[in-house]
C-alpha cells in the first residue's frame, strides 16, 4: 500500500538524523503502549500484518505529524474498534466500559516466552520458483488500495534476482482475512543508478526481499 509509511526515496524530509544514545522508550506511556499492543495481539483475533495494515491505513496527515508509539497506539485503537473490543463511545470516554468479553490473556509470567518463541512466517511450499539466482525481473506497479511490502521507490524497476528464499505468509492476503496464502519470496537486488538516476553512487545498492507475485521478468 503506497501510504504515508512508505517513505524510501521521497524527497523533501530531509537527511535520516540518528539520535545518539537514544533509550529505548522516551517516555512511561511509550512502555505502556508496546505492552497493550502485544498483550492485544496475543489475542489472537487478527495477524500481524492485520496489525501493520491498521497504522499504514491512517489518514497521512496524522501519520505524518504522529510519533512512532503514537502510530501504535491509533492503528491498536482501530482493531480494536474494527474487532468489536470496544466502542467509540467507549474509547472517548464518554460511555463507561463495557464488562469485557472472555479472552485469552497474556499473563505477565508467560510474556518472556510468548517473545522468545516469535511469530516465523516461513512456510512449506511445493510449486517450483518461477526465477532464479541470475534473472532479470521487473517489479510490478501494484494497487494502492490493499496492503503489500513492495517499496514505492522500485515499483516498475528491473533488478536481479540474487537468492529464492523459499515459500512465506503472503502479507498482501493475511492483512485482509484471506488466509496466509503463502509464495516464495526472493532477495532482489536493485543498482541505485537504475532507482535514483545517474547522480546516484554506482557502486551503491538496494537488496528487496519481494514476493513472487510482485515480480514479471524483465
Amino acid at each position: 500500500m503506497n501510504g504515508p509509511h512508505d517513505l524510501g526515496g521521497r524527497p523533501g524530509f530531509g537527511p535520516v538524523q540518528p539520535e545518539a544514545d537514544a533509550p529505548v522508550f522516551h517516555a512511561g506511556w511509550e512502555e505502556r503502549a508496546l505492552g497493550l499492543t502485544l498483550c492485544a495481539g496475543a489475542l489472537g483475533l487478527w495477524t500481524l500484518d492485520e496489525s501493520r495494515h491498521a497504522r499504514e491505513s491512517l489518514p497521512t496527515e496524522t501519520y505524518l505529524n504522529s510519533s512512532y508509539y503514537e502510530i501504535w497506539i491509533l492503528g491498536l485503537e482501530a482493531l480494536l474498534l474494527r474487532h468489536g473490543l470496544v466502542s467509540p463511545e467507549e474509547l472517548s470516554g464518554s460511555a463507561p466500559p463495557a464488562p469485557a468479553a472472555p479472552h485469552g490473556i497474556l499473563a505477565a509470567d508467560r510474556v518472556p516466552a510468548t517473545l522468545a518463541r516469535g511469530g516465523p512466517s516461513d512456510r512449506a511450499i511445493d510449486t517450483p520458483p518461477r526465477f532464479r539466482a541470475g534473472d532479470r525481473v521487473r517489479a510490478r506497479v501494484l494497487d494502492t488500495r490493499g496492503h503489500n511490502r513492495l517499496p514505492r521507490y522500485v515499483q516498475g524497476r528491473i533488478g536481479t534476482v540474487e537468492a529464492d528464499r523459499g515459500g512465506f505468509v503472503f502479507p498482501d492476503a493475511n492483512a485482509h482475512g484471506r488466509g496466509e496464502a503463502p509464495q516464495r519470496l526472493y532477495t532482489v537486488v536493485f543498482a541505485a543508478q537504475d532507482l535514483w538516476g545517474p547522480e546516484a553512487d554506482p557502486a551503491d545498492a538496494v537488496s528487496v526481499d519481494a514476493w513472487e507475485s510482485y515480480l514479471e521478468p524483465a
